[in-house]
């Protein structure tokens, strides 16, 4: 709420002279990014703490999948608002109305960090290990580290294609029309396809078999898209390729999150889960260098849609052949090398077990 406010406040005339409208979008923009690792690393450790067994999956899936749908809604209802340069401080105003809400429920609305009744036995013993304590066991756990690589390279090789989307098309001729749509229908199905994980996963509690079928259908869809990509006039085949990608590739990211938690217990939720998001983000800084090295640069294009400026125009085939090089790479690793038990399944069936020779000791 607060980097929000100060970066409206880059838009009002009295409160700027010369430069301080960038001091103050960047001041409120750096704010923003401070606060946004609790958005980020909370989903398994609220399911953890707040849902019972057979509900954690969806729990995180749903957590977890309102960042991208709030980034959806934002590049859905940005150009509606703002369609010409004199709403863009409406849009901000726009913008930090849901962040000031959210902070008023959260101050107003949750009083307690847990509920009076555990819902599970591994919520009674969350996060029993001191940080540095799980850090040096996370490091020692192969399985983790597999999983936090692996994990890492699929959620960089997301970062940088969304990142990259309307450049790779407009190259070939697609319009930023087909670019946004492609966008739009990767956020929609994958979130679909989360939740249908998700319920999936807390059914049968197959999360390992779940992570690792996705992951090798997403290598197949970015593999298929860096063909697609290079290709003209296939425009529906495109759109297709891109709702795949999302289907199968955001429904890694809950279930990976609480597979994290399963091989790595009884570290606590927020360093485990944590440390892996922090691997997806420093690769997926090191895949939008790489790929941007990766493009050729063309004077003249008749096909591009890229703008008038034709200096902006870049061939992007070789960095999307990479990409699905690493992507492959990634879900091969994962395939073959990863296997796990369910530690905090194992604890809380183990606990349940011991509870009736409890009783009849007590008689």
């Amino acid at each position: 709420m607060t980097g929000s406010i100060v970066r409206s406040a880059s838009e009002i005339n009295f409160l700027n002279s010369g430069r301080s409208n960038l001091i103050y979008l960047f001041v409120g923009q750096s704010i923003c990014a401070v606060a946004q690792p609790l958005v980020l690393f909370v989903p398994a450790k609220l399911a953890a703490v707040w849902f019972p067994e057979h509900q954690r999956a969806t729990a995180n899936m749903i957590a977890s999948m309102s960042n991208p749908f709030g980034i959806f809604l934002a590049n859905l209802l940005s150009p509606v608002i703002a369609s010409q340069e004199k709403y863009i401080p409406l849009l901000h105003g726009v913008y930090g109305i849901p962040a000031v809400i959210a902070c008023i429920l959260a101050t107003a609305g949750v009083n307690e960090k847990a509920p009076l009744t555990p819902p599970s036995i591994s919520a009674v013993n969350s996060a029993t290990e001191p940080f540095f304590t799980g850090l040096k066991q996370l490091m020692k756990n192969r399985a983790y580290i597999i999983l936090m690589i692996c994990f890492g390279s699929g959620l960089g090789i997301f970062t940088a294609f969304s990142a990259f989307l309307e450049q790779i098309l407009c190259f070939n001729g697609y319009s930023n029309f087909i670019a946004g749509l492609c966008g739009a229908l990767f956020i929609v199905f994958g979130a679909i396809g989360a939740l249908l994980c998700g319920l999936y996963v807390d059914r049968t509690k197959k999360f390992t078999e779940v992570v690792k079928i996705c992951f090798a259908l997403t290598s197949l869809t970015v593999i298929a898209f860096a063909v697609a990509s290079n290709l003209k006039n296939i425009a529906p085949l495109l759109v297709v390729i891109c709702s795949l990608i999302g289907f199968f590739g955001f429904a890694i990211y809950p279930i990976a999150m609480e597979l994290a938690v399963e091989c790595s217990y009884p570290v606590g939720e927020g360093s485990s889960t944590g440390l892996a998001f922090i691997s997806g983000q420093v690769q997926g800084l090191i895949f939008m260098v790489v790929f941007q090295s990766l493009t050729k640069p063309y004077a003249v294009s008749p096909l591009s849609s890229c703008g008038m400026n034709q200096t902006e125009i870049y061939d992007w085939s070789m960095a999307t052949l990479v990409m699905a090089g690493i992507c492959s790479i990634g879900a091969c690793i994962f395939i073959i090398f990863f296997h796990t038990d369910y530690k905090r399944l194992k604890a809380e069936a183990g606990t349940e077990e011991e509870r009736p020779e409890d009783a009849l000791v007590q008689e």
